[in-house]
């Protein structure tokens, strides 16, 4: 594909590229790109809000350029302090190790596996000694790092700002020129630190990244941005069914841009769209279903969402009970505690647990349950469900 074939497809759905025209140059190379992500391993899903800038590197595998997915082992113990209030808590190294192998299998689930480097900053952070950090500290002013808006912010109102957070975009940029990046994807949070790369990469006499931001999607609530700290996120390892019923929750405010960045939809599918919500002639209900339906399928495949969709209908629309559903063991004691019994059996905690039973989203058989304590033969056999979408047979 020419570069000028390139360019519009690569530009689709962005929300900035800086420096613009650098991009269409470098496309004309003649050479496949180096096209730099870094993610840090802080939580143990990948969401579809990191989907999204993974899927637009994705697009320049398709277009024979090599994705340089960097995971950022080391970066993520330092902490990323973009748009944060207050200094960030310090994860351990054990916690991102763990972190980092659970996420890199989802990474792949997005990602092709041909012109794709999988890196870890440890590999060159980590071997950086005093006077390569020195080097790379005097590619910054205190002036230029106190332009950041959070910074500017913090320091105004007296917040503490510690070295180490000066340190993190220096960093992510000494990735870059690791790497030999040509582009750096990353969310629009993300733009002062791709920025900073491009002044790490002169430093070290290279010719600068290009720095390309992807829109946040906001969560499931429809108000802020996905975020598994704040619990409005979908995997894209979780199970059709749940895919499917958590879309489905989704605020009608918000299909538009779901659909345009959680389902990537072109332009004019999503303008003809918006068209039929605003004239009536498309019911927000059906269309939410299509909604839920194209996410599904993006990770799954069509007839997994077909089936997601199925399932969804049997158990909200049809009060019924999923086919496909876990088994657990009660034990051998005859009185069982329902707080317990629902913690144990859901992998929730205590508190959640009691927190549901009191809120009267515990039933058995699809009748609510109130009982702190039931008999074990009033159990077995039968399907305990908690909320809308998590259900499990009680077996003896």
């Amino acid at each position: 594909m020419r570069p000028d074939e390139q360019l519009p497809l690569l530009l689709r759905h962005t929300d900035q590229v800086v420096p613009a025209e650098d991009l269409s140059r470098k496309l004309e190379l003649g050479r496949p790109l180096r096209v730099k992500l870094g993610l840090d391993p802080t939580a143990p899903s990948v969401t579809l809000g990191w989907a999204v800038v993974l899927r637009k590197l994705r697009n320049f595998q398709e277009m024979g350029h090599i994705a340089v997915l960097i995971v950022g082992d080391f970066t993520a113990r330092v902490g990323d302090p973009s748009l944060q209030s207050d200094t960030r808590k310090r994860l351990t190294a054990e916690e991102v190790n763990g972190y980092a192998e659970n996420v890199l299998s989802q990474f792949r689930k997005v990602l092709l596996p041909d012109n794709l480097e999988i890196r870890r900053n440890s590999d060159w952070l980590g071997a950086l000694d005093m006077g390569g950090l020195l080097e790379l500290t005097s590619a910054a002013t205190v002036a230029q790092m106190l332009e950041r808006s959070d910074f500017a912010n913090r320091y105004q109102e007296g917040t503490p700002i510690s070295v180490m957070e000066f340190l993190y975009p220096l960093l992510q940029g000494y990735d870059s020129v690791a790497v030999e990046a040509d582009v750096e994807l990353g969310g629009t949070d993300q733009l002062w630190n791709l920025m900073m790369g491009r002044v790490v990469q002169e430093r070290y006499g290279m010719s600068p990244q290009v720095a390309m931001t992807m829109p946040l999607l906001v969560g499931t609530d429809g108000a802020k941005k996905m975020s598994q700290s704040l619990g409005n996120y979908i995997g894209v390892e979780d199970e059709p069914s749940e895919m499917f019923g958590k879309t489905m929750s989704l605020p009608d405010s918000a299909m538009s841009e779901w659909f345009r960045l959680a389902a990537d939809f072109d332009s004019t599918e999503l303008e003809e769209i918006e068209a039929g919500l605003a004239v009536g002639t498309l019911h927000p209900g059906e269309t939410k279903r299509r909604l839920a339906r194209a996410v599904t399928a993006l990770y799954w495949g069509d007839e997994k969402a077909v089936a997601a969709e199925a399932e969804f209908d049997q158990v909200f629309k049809h009060g019924g009970i999923p086919d496909d559903i876990d088994v657990f063991s009660l034990g051998q004691d005859q009185k069982i505690q329902v707080p317990g019994l629902i913690r144990d059996a859901m992998g929730l905690s205590g508190s959640e647990a009691r927190r549901l039973l009191a809120q009267g989203a515990v039933k058995l058989d699809g009748e609510l349950v109130e009982a702190q304590e039931l008999p074990r033969e009033a159990l077995v056999g039968r399907v305990l469900q908690v909320g809308k979408r998590r259900f499990v047979r009680l077996v003896a």
